[in-house]
């Protein structure tokens, strides 16, 4: 029988292996790949009985070797009844209890109202920054409780409208109530103990707490740093002019050739028994009446002024006139 030119047949080899034979290679090559992952050692379902031959006590399987047995691992048979017997397990096993949380102990005040308190506006000199200093009075606070504070989102509360231009600042200790300051939502400054600091004085009760708002660019400078306005001068007589003194006007003009200057309209200037400077004395006791006043008329002697003529006669129905 010629087996070197079968079909499928290649010179030099031996032939096309059965299906027998691909089985057994299968199997050797799963045992060598189950050897490197499972330990026979531990494994609860590996047994060996008297005969010499191998059993699966889940599946209940004889086997004649270890590669047989490590084959039947990876089969469909295998792998179903170890799923079956882990649901199996976990139902019955008991339920365990969870474990137990931490308990804190709350403590229950009965709550005497709120606690006074006085807030100052500051702004430091120096950086032109804005500050806020609290000051909350705990006379009855209780022994060993610390006034707590912390800042809060206009979004958090439920009491007011959200608004962002706003936050709140809260204050608490026991068994005071919770009181809250609404201050505006800025930046707080917290890169100097000098800018936010906290106290707690235990001989006067009182907490005190001081925060500072960044610097705004936008904002104005502040009055500090522009430059101050110089002190007013004191009152002093203006200065002399210097030169001649500017040249006197033309003098007034004065009433035409032959014409009486107008006589003054209203009373006569009152005469005082004051002496005048440069001047003689006017003699004590009474002093006559002031004259009449010149008559208000045209003047009496125009020269070169024409009479008017006569107004023109008017006929009104009668003879002509002769």
């Amino acid at each position: 029988m010629d087996f070197q030119h079968r079909a499928g047949g290649k010179t030099g080899t031996g032939g096309v292996a059965s299906w027998s034979e691909s089985n057994r290679d299968r199997r050797e090559r799963l045992r060598q790949l189950a050897l490197e992952t499972i330990d026979l050692n531990k494994d609860p379902y590996f047994m060996k009985n008297h005969l010499g031959s191998y059993e699966c006590k889940l599946c209940l399987t004889l086997h004649n070797n270890e590669g047989s047995y490590l084959a039947h691992t990876q089969g469909k048979k295998h792998q179903a009844n170890l799923a079956r017997r882990a649901a199996k397990e976990a139902k019955e096993a008991p339920a365990q209890p969870a474990p137990e949380k931490a308990r804190v102990d709350i403590r229950k005040f009965v709550k005497i109202g709120r606690p006074g308190y006085k807030v100052t506006k500051q702004r430091d000199p120096d950086s032109g920054q804005q500050s806020l200093l609290f000051q909350i009075d705990y006379p009855e606070v209780v022994d060993g409780v610390v006034p707590k504070h912390r800042f809060m989102s206009a979004y958090e509360q439920k009491v007011e409208p959200p608004d962002r231009k706003w936050q709140y600042l809260l204050f608490a200790a026991e068994p005071y109530e919770t009181i809250s300051f609404k201050v505006p939502s800025r930046e707080v400054d917290k890169s100097d103990k000098k800018r936010f600091w906290t106290l707690w004085n235990k001989d006067t009760k009182q907490f005190f707490l001081q925060f500072s708002f960044k610097a705004d660019q936008r904002q104005e400078p502040y009055q500090r740093d522009l430059p101050r306005p110089p002190p007013p001068a004191a009152s002093q007589p203006p200065p002399a002019p210097q030169g001649p003194p500017p040249p006197a006007g033309p003098p007034p003009a004065g009433p035409p050739p032959g014409m009486r200057p107008p006589a003054p309209h209203g009373p006569p200037p009152l005469q005082s028994n004051l002496p005048t400077q440069g001047g003689p004395h006017p003699p004590p006791g009474p002093h006559p009446p002031p004259g009449p006043p010149p008559p208000r008329g045209p003047p009496t002697s125009m020269p070169h002024m024409p009479p008017p003529p006569p107004p023109p006669m008017m006929n009104f129905g009668g003879p002509p006139p002769r």
